[in-house]
């Protein structure tokens, strides 16, 4: 009986500890990529394409608010020629499954697009990352829709 109990404690602590760090693990990976949020956010605070496009994988896919299907290409050209005045993110959420992350949250932001015309929006987006084989996040997929109100 004495043995029985040691051997289940035994495997107890070992699950426990298992669980414990399987949680700092996917803690730190939440983290992380909801980092690359912000710096996603940032590039477009400042304009700037060139902080979100090697977060982006080669093959990134990004479905807008209006439907259309856009490259890791075409999106960096959309970014490139839309004046952003004001952006933030709210309820910023990631969720990790193994090598894969899920983020989302909502987008409020006034700027001029490409074409000229100056919007308002009020958005929910979710984001598909990837832990890549040299340990680096990409996003591979994006989504938006618009919030009405």
């Amino acid at each position: 009986m004495k043995r029985t109990c040691i051997l289940f404690l035994v495997g107890l602590l070992s699950l426990v500890s298992a669980a414990s760090a399987q949680a700092q693990t996917t803690g730190g990976t939440e983290k992380a990529v909801a980092a690359l949020e912000r710096q996603w956010l940032q590039s477009q605070r400042t304009n700037n394409p060139d902080l979100v496009a090697p977060l982006l994988a080669d093959k990134f896919v990004s479905t807008g608010s209006d439907g259309k299907v856009a490259s890791k290409d075409e999106m960096l050209a959309t970014a490139k020629s839309t004046k952003y005045d004001s952006v933030d993110n709210s309820d910023v959420k990631v969720t990790v499954f193994g090598n894969t992350a899920i983020a989302t949250g909502g987008f409020t932001g006034k700027f001029t697009d490409p074409s000229g015309k100056l919007v308002d929006a009020n958005e929910r987006w979710t984001d598909t990352w990837v832990k890549t084989s040299t340990g680096k996040w990409q996003c591979v997929a994006s989504h938006v829709s618009s919030v009405k109100i």
